[in-house]
């Protein structure tokens, strides 16, 4: 196969990932929101309150492989970025599912505190949420980069997803820690 084939082909990929990441960065948060405004009517079937914790062990330990990573790639140890980084993203995915299904079935709880506290954790809490949004669309890129094997993309996406991913798992258990009192 020529050049001019091979470019083509690969746009013709390119589009068809971007369309279905494009969705995924839409279709996300937009599931996410809505749970929280659909009734919980019979929910108390099912007991969701352990998936908290296990959401602050997956924000912790997706912070934990994001930096292994970040310190791989840093030293050109390719083998152990690429395994930290498809790790965190597979406990990212886990965390996803898991947060969907505590937020359709569990009650939603609401922080006590009052006074700087509040402040500060309204101030957390916004911009994870913020952020969790905006970071859909940056890793799926990054992952399709990496694994189409167009590194340059992959590097100048990156500079921005590793940042705002660590934000967003580190926030994610701060937030966690924060709320934890409160979860009856």
């Amino acid at each position: 196969m020529n050049t001019a084939n091979q470019n083509s082909t690969a746009a013709r990929n390119d589009k068809k990932f971007l369309v279905v990441i494009a969705i995924l960065s839409i279709a996300i948060p937009a599931v996410v929101a809505m749970l929280f405004f659909m009734p919980k009517e019979g929910s108390d079937a099912v007991d969701v309150s352990f998936l908290p914790t296990l959401h602050a062990i997956l924000n912790s330990l997706t912070a934990c492989l994001l930096v292994i990573g970040y310190y791989n790639i840093r030293k050109g140890n390719v083998k152990v970025h690429r395994t930290a980084m498809g790790t965190a993203f597979g406990l990212s995915a886990i965390f996803l599912i898991s947060y969907v299904t505590y937020h359709f079935l569990g009650e939603r709880t609401i922080y006590g505190g009052d006074g700087v506290l509040k402040l500060f954790y309204y101030f957390i809490l916004l911009t994870h949420i913020v952020l969790a949004v905006v970071i859909v669309p940056l890793v799926l890129l990054s992952v399709y980069f990496a694994l189409s094997e167009q590194f340059a993309r992959h590097r100048r996406i990156s500079k921005w997803t590793f940042p705002i991913w660590l934000y967003v798992a580190v926030t994610g258990v701060l937030v966690y820690m924060m709320i934890y009192p409160y979860y009856s």
